[in-house]
């Protein structure tokens, strides 16, 4: 399958906080990825906007998304839903719909599962436990998803390496830039073992 470019979508964690650009702003896994994949900068694009629901990017990123028609799109959101106004069905209909609409474009698409953040935000215990049963419910929902759409799952939540301190930064919600690293070289294996893939920039 030819990859004629990288689309993301989501929110902060796409839009690439927590690792700082030597210019200024952010670089993240987005565009450390592209540079994995041979591909130009300019193939890459990066909807991914801070505070993004599901909500969001079913009505502001999705659209533009399919309209880049990339071969390989990027997925991740629903922190935000989780540690705010959650709503379950909401949020699967939600998740259905974006990874539905992007793969019916016949593209690649990977998402990541929700690592235990909860476990590091300074809040009361009480919520905590709140916070992580919608985080267990979330991944649950996101593993049927994914399966039902055929969408490449990164599964951090069950590796080690993500409960590190020093892959987050000091919030607690946003991955550091060895984070950001890492996810890219994830997501790169991840596409490399599931996907017969040649890239054209």
């Amino acid at each position: 399958m030819r990859v004629p470019g990288l689309t993301a979508v989501g929110d902060s964690f796409v839009e690439g906080r927590g690792d700082a650009a030597a210019g200024g702003g952010y670089r993240g896994w987005v565009p450390r990825l592209g540079g994995q994949l041979g591909l130009r900068p300019a193939a890459v694009r990066n909807f991914g906007v801070h505070g993004a629901t599901t909500t969001v990017v079913v009505e502001q990123q999705l659209r533009l998304a399919v309209s880049a028609r990339a071969g390989l799109y990027g997925v991740v959101v629903g922190v935000n839903d989780l540690v705010s106004d959650f709503d379950e069905s909401r949020f699967v209909r939600n998740l259905g719909t974006i990874f539905g609409a992007l793969r019916a474009s016949g593209a690649t698409v990977f998402t990541a599962s929700y690592p235990d953040i909860p476990a590091r935000l300074p809040v009361p215990d009480g919520f905590r436990g709140l916070l992580r049963e919608r985080f267990a419910f979330a991944n649950t929902a996101l593993g049927e998803v994914t399966a039902d759409t055929g969408t490449l799952l990164l599964d951090i939540a069950t590796q080690p390496d993500w409960a590190l301190p020093e892959v987050w930064t000091a919030d607690g919600l946003h991955p550091s830039s060895l984070g950001h690293h890492m996810f890219a070289a994830g997501a790169a294996e991840l596409i490399a073992s599931r996907t017969a893939t040649t890239v054209a920039a």
